[in-house]
């Protein structure tokens, strides 16, 4: 330990943070979980990275990579090993004008991205929340509000910047080490340190994007018809319905329909949206343009002792009106979930299942489930949490890394489908045989 230690102090250019520092107890903890890392690390540039891939693996400690910090399994931070925090790698360059191509630093966050390119005419698809990492989404998707337009955020990454675990920078993109590049986009933070992505960005205008809201009474009328729009309307429109909200009235909230129109013609907007207002009684109705950036959201942090479980799963086209049904049913009971369901389809079906390591790509709509408090009332709600999803298995395929609190070998199982997770078995012991960076929903080395 002391001589890897010693080695990282003359090798490392960045913030290293140890127990007892003033600024250790923000810098130990990730956005939805704590934690107590013998040393968070801060590095300033590739070079630092490596210096900090190296000590961990030479120090024998456990590594967590924090990006944003909001991963809802608390990846971000450990007890007693190391902590790379990426967050002063954020910079926003777009290197080439003509093709919209960005280099975008692995510790940026969306917000930081949509507000620097907003002035370029430029987005990407990302997220929907401002302070979510860069890297951590894209690694296992990006499902935001321009996903049915133009895909996964990890769709317009076009190469990276790799720092594997034995140390070594690896470029990456379908020309250079075309493996590794299928292996990034999906795999989460199985296979290294990202440190930059190049992504491939898209002109943009104002966006028509706000809430329309129902009562709870006519969830099940609203929900399939909100389905069966979806499944036509044109891919500049992008949705999630959301209800059974426990800070509104649990099985008495409204049933909100949040729209994002990609695209400023007021005609067209309305075209794509006003199917969705005859779905039943308009009671709010706020769908407004405004620029991009502004649909990201801040991300609220929980109060010390709030723990949040999610839930997610995919349903394919067949499986839509059932699996809505027994989502209406519910959301209609007490201690039900908060429940929403996101709209996909369009470019995302388009890309070949085996061409990322993002395998759903057949779902027409993900569902995920939110229960949040202190530990006693998320304990005394995980029985009706169970049968619902129990309910729901028939109807519902895989899950989504991003909205997962937990990591057990059964959500790497739903993450990624046997021919996935063989494959990327495959390229992770090529670049990580020791399974150095096992903070994950982790692919063991095969």
């Amino acid at each position: 330990m002391n001589t890897a230690l010693d080695t990282l102090r003359r090798d490392f250019g960045g913030d290293i943070i140890e127990p007892g520092a003033p600024e250790y107890e923000p810098a130990s903890r990730s956005v939805l979980a704590s934690g107590s890392p013998a040393f968070v690390l801060r590095p300033r540039s590739t070079g630092d990275v490596r210096a900090a891939v190296r000590f961990a693996a030479g120090a024998g400690l456990e590594l967590s990579v924090r990006g944003g910090g909001h991963a809802f399994a608390g990846f971000g931070t450990n007890d007693g090993g190391v902590v790379i925090d990426l967050g002063l790698l954020a910079s926003v360059e777009v290197t080439d004008k003509e093709r919209h191509l960005v280099r975008i630093g692995g510790g940026a966050t969306w917000g930081q991205v949509a507000d620097a390119l907003a002035p370029h005419g430029l987005a990407i698809s990302s997220g929907d929340t401002r302070s979510v990492g860069v890297g951590g989404l894209t690694l296992s998707g990006g499902i935001g509000w321009k996903v049915r337009k133009y895909g996964l955020a990890l769709d317009n990454v076009v190469a990276a910047e790799v720092v594997t675990a034995a140390g070594e920078v690896v470029p990456v993109s379908a020309q250079e080490n075309p493996e590794l590049f299928w292996a990034i986009r999906g795999g989460g933070g199985n296979l290294g340190v990202v440190t930059s992505f190049v992504f491939a960005a898209h002109p943009t205008t104002d966006v028509f994007y706000g809430r329309i809201a129902f009562p709870a009474s006519q969830a099940g009328a609203v929900l399939q018809g909100w389905a069966r729009h979806l499944r036509t309307a044109p891919e500049e429109l992008t949705s999630i319905v959301s209800f059974a909200n426990p800070f509104a009235g649990g099985p008495e909230a409204p049933v909100e329909i949040q729209v994002a129109f990609d695209g400023d013609d007021p005609g067209l907007a309305a075209r794509a949206i006003d199917p969705i207002r005859r779905l039943g009684t308009v009671i709010d109705d706020d769908v407004a343009p405004r620029p991009y950036a502004d649909t990201l959201v801040e991300g609220a942090t929980p109060p010390p002792g709030i723990r949040l479980v999610t839930r997610s799963g995919f349903v394919g086209e067949q499986a839509v009106p059932e699996a809505l049904r027994i989502l209406a049913e519910a959301g209609a009971s007490q201690g039900s979930p908060f429940i929403a369901v996101r709209s996909l389809g369009g470019a995302v079906s388009r890309v070949a299942a085996d061409a990322t390591a993002y395998a759903h790509r057949a779902a027409e709509l993900m569902v995920v489930t939110t229960t949040l408090g202190p530990a006693p009332v998320v304990e005394a709600a995980r029985p009706a949490l169970d049968a619902l999803w129990a309910r729901l298995a028939p109807h519902v395929d895989g899950a989504y890394a991003n909205f997962l609190a937990s990591a057990t070998q059964e959500d790497v199982a739903a993450v990624y489908p046997a021919p996935t997770y063989e494959r990327l078995a495959a390229v992770k012991r090529h670049y990580d045989p020791g399974n150095l960076f096992a903070g994950n929903h982790n692919v063991r080395p095969r």
